[in-house]
């Protein structure tokens, strides 16, 4: 009995992606997904929860942030970026009854922040940029999906967020655009799709299946920007309002190319910089155009 039971899961493709838009990729995978095979998308909070699942077999490739990513191969961890998920789908977001309407303006603030994630860093270069350290606010721990609602009862002054929560907040009216942060060095890099060393040794065909998928998966998507709002209103419980302001802020990608490669290098200096890390993984072996 156990023979054909372990057949029937190895059809079964064990995709994770956050709850966010912008990790809306893995549910459009069923519509090229080849004979016979099933695909299973398991929901993560956090990046690093997603990460980490990957590390743990739990599923077999995961769509998360690429801060999350780079924090554990640092560390020495056994992940490896096999694709590009995500670019832009960021916003810093202010109380709309507030007076912030710039970066500088979020000195001495509450400014919920997602530790571990792309935004940490991106708001801490951005803050640079303007001649300020997170000293100079007060950052509040917070998950994405608690941001807006945080926002709206006046628990924080501002959040540095991902999609859909930006749009939900200025489709209600509770908050204001500060700006979409990608004047840094690491540009609009937000997301990534990962897979564990021992995922693309043992079972390199499999990934491949799944990194195909997810090639189409994203061109459909982008092509067809309606879907992506229905889908997202399924699969996030959002209201349209909220969502049709988040999807022109989101630009699904699979490509690793020179630009990519870049970008994630800058990255990775970035949070070297910033003592996140002790040093940088070597990148060459941290990303794998293997699937390309």
């Amino acid at each position: 009995m156990s023979a054909p039971r372990a057949n029937a899961d190895d059809k079964v493709l064990r995709v994770g992606t956050l709850k966010l838009i912008h990790g809306i990729t893995p549910y459009f995978y069923e519509k090229f997904a080849p004979p016979g095979y099933k695909i299973e998308v398991v929901p993560f909070e956090s990046p690093t929860d997603g990460k980490n699942a990957v590390l743990t077999g739990t599923v077999d490739t995961c769509i998360h942030g690429i801060a999350a990513f780079l924090l554990g191969a640092a560390a020495g961890e056994p992940v490896v970026i096999v694709a590009a998920a995500t670019n832009r789908g960021m916003g810093i977001v202010a109380d709309a009854k507030s007076d912030i309407k710039t970066v500088k303006d979020l000195k001495g603030k509450r400014v919920a922040i997602t530790p571990g994630s792309t935004q940490e860093v991106v708001i801490l270069e951005r803050l640079k940029a303007e001649g300020m350290t997170v000293a100079d606010i007060q950052p509040i721990r917070l998950s994405f999906s608690d941001m807006p609602a945080a926002l709206a009862r006046g628990d924080i002054d501002a959040y540095v967020g991902a999609e859909p929560g930006p749009g939900i907040s200025l489709a209600n009216g509770t908050g204001r655009l500060v700006e979409y942060p990608y004047s840094t060095p690491i540009g609009s890099l937000n997301m990534i799709l990962s897979a564990s060393e021992k995922m693309i040794k043992e079972n390199p065909e499999r990934l491949k299946l799944i990194v195909e998928m997810h090639k189409k998966a994203t061109d459909y998507a982008m092509a067809h920007p309606e879907e992506m709002v229905e889908v997202a209103m399924q699969k996030l419980g959002q209201q349209r309002a909220s969502i049709e302001k988040a999807v022109p802020n989101v630009e699904l990608t699979w490509k690793i190319d020179n630009s990519f490669i870049e970008r994630a290098k800058a990255y990775s200096g970035l949070m070297v910089e910033k003592k996140q890390v002790r040093q940088a993984p070597d990148m060459a072996h941290a990303i794998t155009e293997q699937f390309m």
